[in-house]
């Protein structure tokens, strides 16, 4: 959920690309989640006040993405960063101990990324998830231009981006690497 949250900030802040980084390092014992985007960025007061759960740049009352996001990296023994810019986007990286009891599960990446893709069909996304040395990548701009004139959230092609980023995330982890 924290990686669709910081993604839907982006695409709220004016965002055409989307880079999704996930990065397992064992022998570092790290997780390390990377959200990066050509958005609006934020002034210097609005990075202060992002791990407040009471500040929300959208007009509610909280804004509790960030914050938990915050909270779950320093419970499992990491921290995040964000950098920004005005008007030249935003890197977000979260760093988690990979084996730190309190560490919560990646949850369903397959889903979240589909989601992305089908929900803002508009938007180039970028997906990269390594275990060590070996990588998967998706890049939907490179996607839409194979598809010429189907749209990248016709039914038909989610499905089988689905499968794809599916396979592509399981043979990471038998030590196996896969482009896309």
């Amino acid at each position: 959920m924290h990686i669709l949250d910081i993604a839907l900030n982006s695409i709220d802040a004016g965002a055409k690309r989307i880079v999704i980084s996930v990065e397992e390092y064992t022998r570092g014992d790290t997780l390390r989640l990377t959200i990066k985007d050509n958005g609006r960025g934020m002034d210097t007061e609005t990075l202060k006040s992002l791990t407040d759960p009471f500040f929300s740049t959208k007009g509610k009352k909280t804004g509790l993405g960030i914050p938990l996001l915050a909270q779950s990296a320093r419970e499992a023994g990491g921290n995040i960063t964000v950098h920004s810019e005005a008007g030249k986007g935003t890197t977000l990286q979260a760093f988690f101990s990979l084996s730190h009891i309190d560490r919560k599960p990646l949850g369903d990446l397959t889903s979240t990324i589909v989601t992305l893709i089908a929900g803002n069909p508009d938007i180039d996304l970028i997906f990269k998830y390594r275990i060590d040395n070996n990588e998967y990548m998706l890049n939907t701009s490179e996607i839409k231009r194979q598809l010429g004139d189907v749209p990248i959230n016709y039914p038909g092609v989610l499905s089988v981006l689905r499968k794809d980023i599916s396979a592509g995330i399981k043979r990471l982890g038998k030590g196996g690497k896969r482009d896309r």
